[in-house]
């Protein structure tokens, strides 16, 4: 148990109330301006324990994902890519969003609920139900760095106003990471279906079918192509609405975490951490580079021109995260499969293959008779798996990766959690702005 449990019957409302955004741990400094100003304290690290209900409330798992639904065939159930919950909803239950946390001593990728066996799983639930989250946290990382592994502060990884607080001594640091290509190929998946009809273009080719030009009703296809119907999007804003998505999920995790913070009393702040290839590199990803003019996918003039110029410099990307010969965050395309054909087949696989989530994972939902549900749970037709094979295989040609306009790993925002130095808040505010569960926390979970 925690050192004071009373935080686990923190009112919400006073929780949602109180929310803020607490920059100044313990032994940080405001290097200047009216607010400068030196910490008297040496810095506390978070214990494992707040760190672990940190993590929970980030993205613990909680249990069966309801999916309550309509499955009957043709009305989009089966859209669904999860029968597992976490403390944040997650778009078609598909839980791709992992994290990494790290502190002074090391930094660890938290596994997601389709990254355990069945066994894990169960194993991570019931630590769950006790409120052993320290139980929890240690059943569900990986040790990826024997240090805080971060890109440099300073700009463009950070804006300026950010540089003097972050990944500071004591400081924990939580990253939401999103894989946009499992989320994407499941939404293409559903676009794609004889229901919704959608078509894409490609706004970078004069606006001709991206790749799925036969799939079209104008050529005897499913599609619907007759851009007075409004079924017509480009390419950027299919991949706009996909990242959306993604933030928002991600978006959710620094809400938990703002909301736990003030119940356990401890400062944090969210901020904006949107640079995947320094991210990515710190954190020693598989990366890929191509000519900017390439990642871009820029007019043949403007590619000339940066070229003459020699500004076509190489853009670093990630593709994949691996330790020790084992795969720990695995995208659905190249190079970890053959080609988009492959990686479209392995998203319907993993839902409906004989292993399926829908087929024979299904026991790891809720339902009381889960062959039963199965037994009434069509698959993905045909011809949606073709178009999306057709539309992701262009993709991937035209543009060298996929998404097409961002890598599949992305991030946008973090969250560092701090020990508050109350005295800086003392000396500058009105003692209104420091809650007495910050006052008393060094005391109550500390003894000091």
């Amino acid at each position: 148990m925690a050192a004071s449990d009373t935080w686990q019957s923190f009112p919400l409302i006073d929780g949602l109330k109180s929310r803020r955004a607490r920059r100044f741990g313990m032994g940080m400094t405001v290097p200047g301006g009216p607010l400068e100003y030196r910490s008297k304290h040496e810095p506390v690290p978070l214990t494992e324990e707040e760190q672990a209900i940190l993590t929970f409330a980030a993205c613990g798992i909680t249990g069966p994902a309801l999916n309550d639904w309509n499955w009957e065939k043709g009305k989009g159930g089966n859209v669904m890519a999860g029968v597992v919950g976490r403390t944040v909803s997650s778009s078609d239950a598909l839980q791709s969003g992992a994290m990494v946390i790290m502190d002074d001593e090391a930094t660890y990728l938290i596994r997601r609920p389709g990254d355990l066996s069945t066994a894990e799983l169960n194993e991570v639930k019931e630590f769950i139900a006790k409120n052993d989250f320290v139980g929890a946290y240690r059943a569900t990382r990986v040790k990826i760095g024997s240090e805080r592994r971060h890109p440099p502060v300073e700009s463009p990884y950070n804006l300026t106003g950010n540089e003097w607080s972050l990944h500071t001594p004591g400081s924990t640091y939580f990253l939401p990471i999103e894989d946009l290509s499992y989320l994407y190929i499941n939404i293409l998946l559903e676009f794609f279906n004889e229901e919704m009809a959608v078509f894409c273009l490609d706004e970078r080719r004069f606006f001709l079918p991206a790749g799925i030009g036969k799939f079209g009703k104008s050529k005897g296809g499913h599609l619907d192509d007759d851009p007075r119907k409004l079924k017509s999007m480009p390419m950027e804003y299919a991949e706009r609405l996909l990242v959306e998505t993604a933030c928002i999920e991600m978006g959710m995790m620094l809400q938990n975490l703002g909301l736990v913070s003030q119940a356990l009393g401890l400062g944090g702040f969210p901020h904006y951490t949107g640079h995947d290839g320094g991210w990515f590199e710190a954190l020693d990803f598989r990366m890929a580079e191509m000519p900017i003019s390439q990642y871009f996918r820029v007019p043949t003039l403007a590619k000339m021109v940066l070229k003459l110029r020699r500004q076509d410099a190489g853009f670093p990307y990630p593709l994949g995260l691996e330790r020790d010969g084992e795969v720990l965050l695995k995208p659905y395309c190249p190079p970890y499969y053959e080609s988009m054909e492959a990686a479209v087949h392995a998203v319907v696989e993993r839902k409906f293959g004989e292993n399926g989530i829908y087929r024979g994972g299904i026991g790891r939902g809720g339902w009381r008779e889960p062959e039963k549900v199965a037994a009434g749970i069509s698959g993905i037709s045909q011809k949606a798996i073709d178009a999306t094979v057709a539309f992701c295989d262009y993709t991937y040609r035209k543009s060298g990766r996929f998404p097409s306009y961002l890598p599949a790993y992305h991030t946008q925002m973090g969250f560092q959690s701090v020990h508050l130095d109350v005295d800086f808040y003392d000396e500058f505010y009105d003692p209104s702005v420091v809650p007495e569960v910050h006052r008393s926390h060094m005391r109550d979970w500390h003894g000091r």
